[in-house]
């Protein structure tokens, strides 16, 4: 069946996700023409429930942030991080930060999450088509063409300029070649959503919980009133030799935890115990021509500090900004798509160090020893909360922290720590 060429755009948006959504909401007000292709219909499951407080920002100026208030999303105040032997934990509390503008964030159910993002966007003018499946993507000189599907029907939709928001789909990159991935984070999830985890009264209850293992680590994070995700990640190599199924490692892995069974020792699993890997890849380039990569379809990493959902709002919010002050038939293309590769290269780099220190027994010592000395301590919590745009006074400060990590791996200046 030959394609059936659909309404000109300025703006065509794959995926639905955070960070779609966010693209598509700000160019919609922004008075952009946006179409926004879903290929699975919402809501949908997803993970990857905990925000950063710097998405309340966001939520603010996109509008929606008081229907998410109305859903009693449960309320994120801090973060916790134990060592699985129970011997060391360190708790953060985000309004207790130097730095730290935004002092709380939600926990999510991603079906709900995203389902009022994506509406949101509708609201505001955007064209959702869900059940529609990318299948090629073309940049020429003065516009992009898009081919899909939707059902049995071949589509054909033409744009000025393309947001790629595919997530770990990862459409435009892979259709380029332009996926890295890490070449020692090779890890996998194994989750399931859990009734009656044993969590902490008062203003802790809503803290995600992360529970360091020698060469593993559990996340914690309360979705709902009763509702928890439990998840362990791991190597994918250490799985593969192991001949057990995740349901069993999973198990297994937190009756032998002494922290995880203050938790979990009541909790009765509410559906399947599911996988996930392709973990911690970025593209070599977050601009082609006229196409932007936001979100996991710019990069994905170990989902450790809760970064996920915050980046590819933060890049959909930059990619709608650079696309409204690019205009499609003069020179300024270039230099607004290499700046806005800049900024979320720089955004992704940071975390993505602080994932690869985490793994590290150094990096842990220090961490759960803080110091408010020079405020570096401050400058992590901030960090952790999401904040990127500190400028400098945030910016020594963390690489005062790396490099007293660096001085810990060669010579302790705080206590050592053991993982058995």
């Amino acid at each position: 069946m030959a394609d059936k060429m659909q309404a000109r755009y300025d703006v065509i948006v794959i995926g639905g996700g955070p960070g779609g959504s966010s693209a598509a909401s700000y160019l919609a007000k922004a008075g952009k023409k946006v179409l926004l292709l879903e290929k699975e219909t919402f809501p949908r499951f997803h993970i990857g429930e905990s925000l950063l407080p710097y998405n309340r920002t966001i939520f603010e100026e996109l509008g929606v942030l008081p229907e998410l208030e109305k859903m009693g999303f449960p309320r994120k105040k801090g973060a916790q991080f134990h060592l699985g032997n129970g011997r060391k934990n360190i708790k953060l509390v985000f309004g207790q930060g130097a730095f730290t503008r935004e002092p709380e964030a939600f926990q999510v159910e991603r079906s709900i999450f995203d389902n009022i993002l994506l509406r949101h966007a509708e609201k505001l003018g955007v064209e959702v088509r869900e059940n529609t499946v990318v299948i090629k993507t073309y940049s020429g000189e003065t516009n992009v063409a898009v081919e899909a599907k939707t059902g049995n029907e071949s589509v054909k939709f033409e744009a000025d300029f393309l947001v790629d928001a595919s997530g770990r789909s990862n459409f435009t990159g892979n259709q380029e070649n332009l996926k890295v991935a890490h070449p020692e984070l090779k890890k996998m999830a194994i989750f399931g959503h859990f009734h009656g985890v044993k969590l902490d009264e008062g203003d802790k209850r809503g803290d995600t919980v992360i529970i360091r293992l020698e060469n593993k680590w559990f996340w914690i994070i309360p979705i709902s009133a009763v509702k928890t995700s439990v998840g362990l990640v791991m190597d994918k190599d250490e799985m593969a030799l192991s001949k057990k199924t995740g349901a069993e490692i999973f198990e297994e892995t937190w009756k032998t935890t002494p922290v995880m069974k203050k938790w979990m020792e009541e909790a009765e699993l509410a559906g399947n115990i599911q996988t996930t890997t392709d973990f911690s890849y970025y593209n070599a380039a977050l601009a082609s021509p006229r196409t932007l990569r936001v979100g996991d379809a710019a990069g994905f990493m170990d989902p450790i500090f809760s970064a996920g959902v915050y980046l590819a709002m933060y890049s959909g919010k930059l990619a709608a900004e650079t696309l409204n002050k690019t205009k499609s038939s003069d020179n300024s293309v270039n230099r607004h798509f290499k700046k806005y590769e800049k900024r979320i290269f720089d955004s992704m780099k940071f975390y993505w160090k602080m994932v690869e220190q985490f793994y590290t027994t150094p990096f842990m010592e220090v961490f759960l020893e803080p110091r408010e000395k020079y405020r570096i301590a401050s400058a992590v919590n901030a960090a952790l909360a999401g904040e990127l745009e500190g400028g400098w006074g945030m910016k020594w400060r963390m690489q005062l922290f790396f490099w007293i990590v660096k001085m810990q791996a060669k010579r302790p200046l705080l206590p050592r720590i053991t993982f058995r």
